[in-house]
């Protein structure tokens, strides 16, 4: 393992490692061990108890967030006509087909989203391979997929938080940065949760909700009591 740096041990110190903090107490503690001289980003891990391997336990989605993520995005839409009128009209990057298509495949990554309207999935197909590996491909259980190209963007300029499990059955998501208010950064945190709650699979047995822990960018885990979140 890696040695760790004198910030981390000393934000390591302000913590107690075997304790499992009230959601309002780590979000207080998130603040107080912060290691970055930025305004760091704060994410969520929550291991569920799921088998990715069923289809129907492969858990993933999106859930826009009261306080959004504290962070500008930028958005490219794959549509035509008067659906690229809509996104244009939004404000995005970039809106086009076989146009944006080429540009993607010429190496211009810049962007942090891509929403595309149905009819141009096959489009956004030959990009598979690009986007895939960097988690941009639209998806309909994102909402990236859709003719509500208007609500969509909105939403992602909003903020939204994007979940997905992975083969160990953790879910990762940023719930917005170290500098919001405490309350604010909780109620960010307690929406994302309840949208686990809610995707919780019928063939899911046993605790659901195991164990969950915040981070900011770069420093420690700190374990939070998932009680109040259980059914």
């Amino acid at each position: 393992m890696a040695k760790r740096g004198k910030k981390y041990r000393a934000a390591l110190e302000k913590m107690d490692r075997e304790k499992d903090y009230s959601l309002d107490e780590a979000c207080q503690l998130i603040k107080d061990t912060s290691i970055t001289k930025f305004d760091g980003t704060v994410d969520i891990a929550v291991g569920l108890g799921v088998d990715p391997r069923h289809a129907d336990q492969n858990i993933r989605g999106a859930t826009s967030l009261p306080h959004g993520l504290g962070k500008a995005v930028k958005i490219v839409v794959f549509a035509k006509g008067e659906k690229a009128s809509e996104a244009s009209d939004a404000g995005v990057e970039f809106v086009g087909a076989e146009d944006l298509t080429k540009k993607i495949q010429e190496g211009w990554l810049d962007f942090d989203h891509v929403i595309a309207t149905p009819d141009m999935m096959g489009q956004v197909g030959r990009l598979g391979k690009v986007l895939g590996p960097r988690g941009l491909m639209p998806n309909p259980k994102l909402g990236t997929v859709t003719f509500e190209v208007g609500k969509a963007i909105n939403e992602l300029k909003a903020g939204r938080a994007q979940y997905k499990v992975d083969k160990a059955g953790i879910v990762h998501s940023s719930v917005g940065r170290v500098s919001f208010p405490v309350d604010k950064l909780a109620e960010n945190i307690r929406t994302v949760m309840e949208a686990l709650l809610r995707a919780k699979p019928a063939s899911a047995k046993g605790n659901y909700l195991k164990r969950m822990s915040i981070s900011a960018t770069m420093g420690p885990g700190i374990k939070v009591d998932t009680a109040a979140f259980k059914i």
